[in-house]
C-alpha cells in the first residue's frame, strides 16, 4: 500500500482493516510522519514518485515483501506505475491495481476528461482551453469555472463572474481549463465503480457536501438512474478495477467534471455504506471471485478528525 500519508491511502488501509479478508498490510510513504504507516504491520520509506530511483526502490520493496497485490494511494504514482505495471508484475508475481496509461491520462487531465466524455456521448460541463474562452462565454455566459488541467481537492479552482475576473484568472495560470458552471453545491454527487473486462460489476452513488475540496458529509441512497448512467461511463472508460466519478445532477443531466481512475477519498465512506470496494477488488483480482452488487442502505455519513499516537520506538525502514 503506497501513499500511507494521503487521505486516499489512509482510506484504503481502513477499508482493508474492515474487510473479511485475512490480509498482511505493508505500507510505504515518502515521510515517516505519515499516519497510515502506523496502522499497518510493516512500514517503509520510499522516494517521491518523480525521483529517478522510484521504480527501482518500489522493485526492491517488492523483492523484500513479495506481496500479492500493490494498491496505489496517491495520484502522482499512478502514471509511473501504470507505465511499468507489466514489467513489475512479471518480475515479482504480484498484481498492481492500476489502470492503463491511457485511462490514467484521461482521468488526470480535466480537458482530456471533458473530451472523453463528450466523444462517448455524455454531457460534461462545456469546456475550452485558454484562447477559446470567448466562445464559451457566448454559449453559456457566466459564471464560469477556471481550474488546473491537472489537480485535485479543488486546489486552484476559481469561480469567475465576469470578463475581468476571467482575464485575471487566465493571467495567473495558462495551464487551465475553463468550464461551464453547472448547478449548485447542493446538486453534487460522487460515485464509485468497479470495472473488469469492460464490464462495470458494481457501483454506488452518494450525494455529498464538500469542505476544503474533500467530502465531509455523504448521503447514501439507491439512486438507480444515476447508477445506470455512471455504469455506462465506467464501461466506456474501461478502467481496471476502481474509478470515481464526480458530477452535478441538474434537470436530468449528469454533468461529470472529474474522473479519478483509482479508489478515492470517499472510499472509506462507501465502505461504511456496505460497499467495500477495496475488498471486492482484491477478491476479484487475486481470488477470481465474482463481484456481486451490494445492497446499499440509505444513510448519512459524517466525516470527522481522529488521532494516531506513534510510540518512540516505532520503526520505519528505508528501502
Amino acid at each position: 500500500m503506497t501513499g500511507a500519508g494521503a487521505l486516499l491511502g489512509q482510506g484504503i488501509i481502513r477499508s482493508i482493516r474492515e474487510s473479511k479478508l485475512d490480509i498482511d498490510v505493508v505500507a510505504a510513504d515518502p515521510t515517516a510522519t505519515a499516519a497510515g504507516l502506523y496502522w499497518t504491520d510493516r512500514r517503509y520509506l520510499i522516494p517521491l514518485a518523480d525521483d529517478p530511483s522510484y521504480v527501482d526502490r518500489i522493485s526492491a520493496l517488492l523483492v523484500r515483501e513479495r506481496p500479492d497485490a500493490v494498491l496505489v494511494g496517491t495520484d502522482v504514482e499512478l502514471p509511473i506505475l501504470a507505465q511499468h505495471k507489466a514489467e513489475l508484475e512479471a518480475a515479482h508475481g504480484c498484481r498492481i491495481v492500476v489502470s492503463s496509461p491511457q485511462v490514467v491520462a484521461i482521468a488526470d487531465d480535466k480537458y482530456l476528461t471533458y473530451k472523453f466524455l463528450l466523444e462517448a456521448g455524455f454531457s460534461p460541463p462545456r469546456s475550452v482551453l485558454p484562447g477559446d474562452e470567448d466562445l464559451l462565454v457566448e454559449r453559456v455566459g457566466f459564471p464560469l469555472i477556471v481550474k488546473p488541467r491537472v489537480g485535485a481537492r479543488s486546489v486552484g479552482v476559481e469561480r469567475v463572474e465576469n470578463r475581468d475576473e476571467l482575464r485575471r484568472a487566465l493571467q495567473t495560470d495558462t495551464r487551465v481549463v475553463i468550464q461551464e458552471c453547472v448547478g449548485t453545491e447542493a446538486e453534487e454527487y460522487t460515485a464509485g465503480t468497479l470495472t473488469f473486462d469492460t464490464t462495470c460489476e458494481a457501483s454506488i452513488v452518494m450525494r455529498r457536501e464538500l469542505r476544503d475540496g474533500n467530502t465531509y458529509r455523504a448521503y447514501v441512497e439507491e439512486f438507480p438512474e444515476l447508477n445506470s448512467r455512471v455504469r455506462a461511463m465506467a464501461e466506456s472508460l474501461g478502467a481496471y478495477g476502481p474509478a470515481n466519478f464526480q458530477f452535478r445532477y441538474v434537470q436530468g443531466r449528469v454533468a461529470v467534471f472529474e474522473i479519478n481512475a483509482r479508489f478515492s477519498g470517499t472510499t472509506p465512506l462507501r465502505m461504511r455504506a456496505g460497499f467495500n470496494e477495496v475488498e471486492m477488488t482484491l477478491r476479484r483480482a487475486l481470488l477470481g471471485e465474482p463481484i456481486l452488487q451490494p445492497r446499499v442502505e440509505p444513510m448519512t455519513i459524517l466525516r470527522h478528525w481522529s488521532e494516531t499516537v506513534v510510540p518512540l520506538d516505532s520503526r520505519v525502514e528505508v528501502i
